[in-house]
């Protein structure tokens, strides 16, 4: 199996993180609405290129990790959070998630932060078991949280220390 090649975004990435975003969206993973034209730029003031580690399968851009701050507080200035995470569906099962979750710890060390965390939908099962075995545990539970496709569902807020 090729090991994917993990860099940080570049603005001439935005095109194809766009695409690579409308085609993996999900109400298993999300709580927005099926993106609709026009779309809004991937980039903006708010997420940048280097907010973004993707992922590179034989050249192809195949997926993408949104690392953010928490808050912008200065007293939560050591917590990063993965804002945002898709892969593509013909690079599934490849190790690309997980090498994405993997680069998100370093470069959250990098960064002088203590502490990663995640927000994940309570059914999306494969989603919190790899980030279970990535060393992300359950911190706390928001039931029935968001309604999403005529079910109410739980948010999962996960975290570990760097």
């Amino acid at each position: 199996m090729p090991v994917p090649l993990i860099r940080h975004a570049r603005y001439d990435d935005e095109e194809a993180l766009g695409r690579l975003d409308r085609a993996t969206w999900s109400p298993l993973h999300s709580v927005q609405p099926y993106p609709q034209q026009p779309y809004e730029p991937f980039f903006g003031e708010r997420l940048r290129p280097e907010d973004h580690l993707v992922a590179e399968l034989d050249g192809r851009l195949v997926g993408f990790l949104r690392l953010g701050r928490a808050t912008e507080l200065a007293s939560n200035a050591h917590v990063r959070m993965v804002c945002g995470l898709a892969v593509s569906e013909q690079a599934r099962g490849q190790g690309v998630a997980r090498a994405l979750l993997r680069a998100a710890v370093e470069e959250t060390r990098r960064q002088g932060a203590r502490r990663l965390t995640l927000r994940v939908l309570g059914h999306n099962a494969p989603a919190r078991k790899l980030y279970e075995s990535e060393g992300f545990v359950v911190e706390g539970v928001l039931p029935e949280e968001f309604h999403l496709d005529g079910a109410y569902v739980d948010d999962v807020f996960m975290g570990r220390s760097v």
